[in-house]
């Protein structure tokens, strides 16, 4: 029976399995399963190379998304260039490490964007194709990635402290043009001069800033819990927002036809993430 599973630490809360045993269903798949296993960066080596031959793939979250990288025997372009793999795919011979966090942002990027031009909220001539990102992290190279499939090159990156070395590679290979901003600086300007903003940080570490940075569409990669603090003020100013869920659902997509071969059954699979988001008392997806 073929199986796939989820690695991280911890990893009680991941949605994938409900996911990926959503589009099982759909599509008839009824002897594949995918479950969750505890692993941190110094276990999941081990666990994978020890793993059955009906393991078809492993989802990695934190901690465990460079260890995934350094083990495979064959990377992508694209997990290569992020650096780290969130995708491992069994091959004959070893693994194939893909990183579809990349697709995972550019799809809810994509559909806030669409979302943004049917509400006429974004205005080409203020904003000038520029995007605020809100952390560095290990979220915000996949969140540079899918700025650049958009054509948006200008980036502010808004940290405490000035971290834009750490991913100068990665941007100059995106041909993207990085200007630091810290929380001293007038940061609703910025706000206010951006397409879109990403928020790649938890939702503590923007405490009193909420409500000065929600001046435009945000993509918060955040979704437990949801709606964030930011997310809350820039809808209530009219401003469309996506969270981490739809994140999540996007780079499954990959996942899941790289584990199977077969495509991904998006509808399915987004019912089924709204109706566990519903299950938890959460209403308002957007």
């Amino acid at each position: 029976m073929p199986r796939a599973a989820v690695l991280g630490q911890p990893i009680a809360h991941s949605m994938s399995p409900i996911l990926h045993t959503a589009g099982y269903k759909a599509l008839g798949l009824d002897d594949w399963s995918y479950t969750r296993i505890e692993a941190n960066a110094e276990t999941l080596p081990g666990i994978v190379s020890g793993s059955e031959e009906d393991y078809r793939g492993f989802s990695v979250t934190m901690p465990g998304k460079f260890a995934a990288f350094s083990l495979a025997s064959e990377i992508t372009d694209r997990a290569r260039l992020m650096g780290s793999a969130n995708t491992l795919v069994r091959i004959e011979g070893g693994w194939r490490a893909d990183n579809t966090d990349t697709e995972g942002v550019e799809g809810a990027l994509t559909e806030l964007l669409g979302r943004a031009d049917n509400l006429r909220v974004r205005d080409s001539s203020t904003t000038q194709q520029r995007a605020l990102l809100i952390g560095s992290g290990g979220t915000a190279r996949p969140a540079l990635w899918a700025l650049a499939q958009r054509g948006i090159k200008n980036i502010d990156l808004l940290n405490r402290t000035d971290r834009r070395s750490e991913l100068q590679h990665l941007t100059e290979s995106l041909g993207q043009n990085i200007t630091p901003v810290t929380y001293s600086d007038d940061i609703e300007k910025i706000a206010q001069r951006a397409e879109v903003i990403i928020s790649t940080v938890p939702s503590p570490a923007l405490e009193g800033h909420e409500e000065t940075l929600a001046h435009a569409p945000i993509l918060d990669v955040i979704y437990d819990p949801w709606p964030t603090p930011l997310t809350v003020h820039a809808a209530s100013d009219g401003y469309p927002t996506v969270g981490g869920h739809r994140m999540l659902a996007y780079q499954a997509f990959s996942q899941f036809e790289q584990f199977t071969g077969q495509e991904a059954p998006r509808e399915a699979m987004f019912e089924a993430l709204k109706v566990h988001m519903r299950d938890k008392n959460v209403n308002r997806l957007y």
